[in-house]
Formats: C-alpha cells, sequence, structure tokens
C-alpha cells in the first residue's frame, strides 16, 4: 500500500461515492467534473493496492474488501472530524453540529419543541434530527446521541435509562358509543383494536390490576399501523380502541376526544433510554444537550423517571 497517496480527501469522497451510489450524483453534490471524482476513487484503490468498488453502467457497488474499508474510513473521517471539533471546544465554545436520532411520534410531538428550546439557549449549535421507528445502524449513521423506546440491542453505545413511559387503554366516545365499554380484559377479543403491526407481539397485549394480576389477551382488528402518530388519529377518528403512551394521548384526553377505558388496568409501561455515541458524547456541545434533554424530558406526560445512570 502505497500511505502518501492515502489522502483524506479521497476518503471524502469514497465515501460520498458510496452513500450516494453514483459517481454522477457526487460530481454534482461537489460541483466537479464526474471524471474527477472516478479518479479520486481509483487513486485510492491504486493506493491500498485493493478493489473498492464494482462499477455497472447504472450504479456502483461495495466489494467484500471495501466494505470493510468504507467502515474504517467512517471512523477516521469521524476522528479527524471529532478532532477539530474538540479544540474548539477548548476555547469554550458552544458550537458545531449534533446529530440526534429519535422515535418517530415522540419526535414530532415533544422533542422538537425541545430541541428548539436548547437552540433558542446556544444559537450556534446545528441539530440534525432524523426521526424513525427504524432500528438504524446508529454508528454507520454518524448518529451522537439517540433516544429509543422498547428493548435495546446495540451494545457499542453508552446508554442513559430516562424512565418508564406509562401507557393506557384509550376510546373515542364515538367508539365507545358505537361498540361500547369494554369492562374487563377478555372483552377486548370483541373489539375492534388498533394495532401497531412495526412491534414484535403486538397481537397479544399484557395488561395488568391494581392487585397485581395479570392478564394476556389477544388485540388485533381491520386496521394497523406502524407509526404512533397514525395510530393517534385512527383513535380520534374512532376506528378502533388502543394502547397508547400518555405523553401520546394526553392533550386528547384533556380535550375529551379520548376517554380512557378498562379502569384497573394497564399495558405494562415501554423503557425510554438515551443512547450516546462513546466517542462523542465527551464534546461540549453533546455533553450539553444530553443534560438539557435528561431534565427536560423528565416532565413529559406519563414518564416515570429512572436512577440517573450512564
Amino acid at each position: 500500500m502505497n500511505k502518501s497517496q492515502v489522502t483524506l480527501e479521497r476518503m471524502r469522497t469514497f465515501v460520498r461515492v458510496v452513500e450516494r451510489g453514483s459517481l454522477s450524483a457526487v460530481a454534482r453534490d461537489l460541483g466537479i467534473g464526474q471524471a474527477s471524482v472516478s479518479r479520486h476513487v481509483q487513486e485510492l484503490e491504486q493506493a491500498v493496492g485493493i478493489p473498492l468498488l464494482s462499477r455497472t453502467t447504472r450504479r456502483v457497488t461495495l466489494t467484500e474488501e471495501g466494505a470493510g474499508y468504507y467502515a474504517n474510513c467512517i471512523q477516521i473521517l469521524r476522528l479527524v472530524e471529532q478532532a477539530g471539533e474538540e479544540a474548539l471546544s477548548a476555547r469554550g465554545a458552544a458550537s458545531g453540529t449534533i446529530r440526534v436520532s429519535c422515535s418517530a411520534a415522540l419526535g414530532v410531538l415533544h422533542i422538537t419543541r425541545l430541541i428548539f428550546a436548547f437552540q433558542d439557549r446556544y444559537p450556534d449549535i446545528h441539530i440534525d434530527l432524523s426521526l424513525t421507528d427504524e432500528r438504524i445502524d446508529l454508528v454507520g449513521e454518524g448518529v451522537d446521541i439517540a433516544l429509543r423506546l422498547g428493548p435495546l440491542t446495540d451494545s457499542s453505545m453508552r446508554l442513559r435509562a430516562l424512565g418508564q413511559s406509562q401507557r393506557l387503554m384509550v376510546a373515542a366516545p364515538a367508539y365507545l358509543a358505537r361498540w361500547g365499554r369494554p369492562k374487563a380484559p377478555r372483552e377486548l377479543r370483541d373489539h375492534q383494536c388498533i394495532r401497531m403491526s412495526n412491534i414484535s407481539g403486538s397481537d397479544m397485549l399484557l395488561l395488568s390490576s391494581y392487585q397485581g394480576e395479570w392478564q394476556a389477551v389477544p388485540f388485533d382488528g381491520t386496521l394497523r399501523v406502524d407509526h404512533g402518530l397514525a395510530a393517534r388519529e385512527a383513535l380520534v377518528a374512532g376506528r378502533g380502541l388502543g394502547a397508547a403512551h400518555r405523553w401520546l394521548v394526553e392533550d386528547l384526553l384533556a380535550e375529551g376526544r379520548l376517554e380512557p377505558i378498562l379502569s384497573g388496568w394497564t399495558p405494562s409501561p415501554v423503557p425510554l433510554n438515551m443512547l450516546i455515541l462513546p466517542e462523542r458524547g465527551q464534546l461540549a456541545r453533546v455533553r450539553l444537550l444530553i443534560d438539557f434533554l435528561c431534565d427536560q424530558i423528565a416532565t413529559l406526560p406519563g414518564l416515570e423517571r429512572s436512577v440517573r445512570g450512564d
């Protein structure tokens, strides 16, 4: 390998090509000729001594060796970026970009306004906010902080438990007027239930009573959705009843557009956690956002605070 030819500029071009899947797209992004983009990649391949990309007339894809090299390039470029940002942080400058990922409905209803308040306090900090319920590769996507509901499997991130999101059974007055009000968990079998199709095991609902009794009941209907805001709209429209996070429906309950049902029975709560990319968590601006969100999220409706930890 000719180490002198392995430059950051060529690495950046290679990474852009992988992410865009097209030499011409990268050329347009950078405002340079496609031949220049192709030359950068070819020179990098010659320097490392292996083919990194497979090229066709319509698309470029990674070779097996290229996939490993791409992952290493991401880490190297991120460390270069971090080094510059840490130098700025040493001057006490709260500036730069923070990449945040959050569960979609929670982000739309609550986290966005918290981000607005944070940026009002720190106007030189840029936030790149991604809202998705998909289990994305946080390291590969370059996410600094992620807010996630439900069980976690990503052990490469530092975890801070934020609390347990309490849920309750709800339905619209119009639905109850048409279908009646269930008095016991077993009666859910006879009702239309708004089910989350992207949650494993959502066809069974586990309910607990104030006396500590547990019941698992079938939970299904003619409408399934894969987004919390869609479930919220379906509930308000009287399309069925459902188990909802309190933060998702608190305003609708206050307005009387939804009503709590099955008094004395509650669905099991869902953990809410913050995941932090370890090497980014020490940046001053990232620490500021971590502390800000931890304090503010504690005020969300129905969030039972966990003991603080990392």
